[in-house]
């Protein structure tokens, strides 16, 4: 007779399994994926190395799950602020203000989500996502060329424009050289003045009428 799992024996291996994702999330926030090993994560999760592939064949399957449960937060997070209340700019820029801001206060984790090199099955995730934060940003500006806030005529390419700028300029203070340079008390790139300039290239760059809050 075949084996069969019991209910409770499958509802315990996907408690285990959500545990070793919560530690291996923890181990990339304060380190990055280059902190994240077998070795490590068993340890911290209080098992052995060789039960971690019983749930994932190897640390780029596990890594690009953590990559996925880490931007699903805030792809969720942004959307639902891009489709809260008001005109399409004034959500445009309380979007970018909260993403920016949730960044900034996980620089090492939104570096590694946005920038760190990573595993093939990890870059595959991340251009999926990225692709994602697109459409997000095509619907945004879709409401805003209805409701008069934006004037774009190419709506896929211009939104695929705005999040490569956005990542690409978020990698420098994000970085850790820039990390150290807070952490030394020198002067750095304030969150306020960031994300000022930001809104504002994003505004201009959709035609918005209304550039200032």
């Amino acid at each position: 007779m075949p084996y069969r799992l019991t209910k409770t024996r499958v509802e315990r291996d996907q408690a285990l399994r959500e545990h070793i994702l919560d530690c291996a999330l923890e181990q990339v926030t304060e380190g990055g994926f280059t902190a994240l090993t077998m070795s490590a994560l068993a340890k911290a999760a209080g098992i052995a190395t060789g039960s971690l592939y019983r749930h994932f064949p190897g640390k780029g399957a596990l890594a690009a799950e953590v990559f996925v449960r880490a931007t699903r937060v805030e792809i969720d997070t942004l959307k639902a602020q891009f489709f809260s209340k008001g005109n399409a700019a004034q959500r445009l820029r309380l979007g970018l203000a909260q993403f920016v801001g949730r960044a900034w206060q996980s620089r090492q984790l939104a570096h590694a989500l946005i920038a760190e090199p990573l595993d093939p099955e990890v870059d595959h995730e991340r251009l999926r996502y990225r692709a994602a934060y697109a459409d997000l940003f095509a619907k945004l500006i879709q409401q805003g060329n209805e409701d008069g806030s934006f004037e774009v005529s190419n709506i896929p390419v211009t939104a695929a424009c705005l999040v490569g700028a956005i990542a690409e300029s978020l990698i420098g203070p994000l970085s850790p050289q820039a990390r150290a340079l807070r952490a030394s008390g020198l002067p750095s790139e304030s969150l306020e003045n960031y994300t000022r300039a930001l809104s504002r290239f994003c505004l201009r760059a959709l035609g918005a009428k209304e550039t200032t809050p």
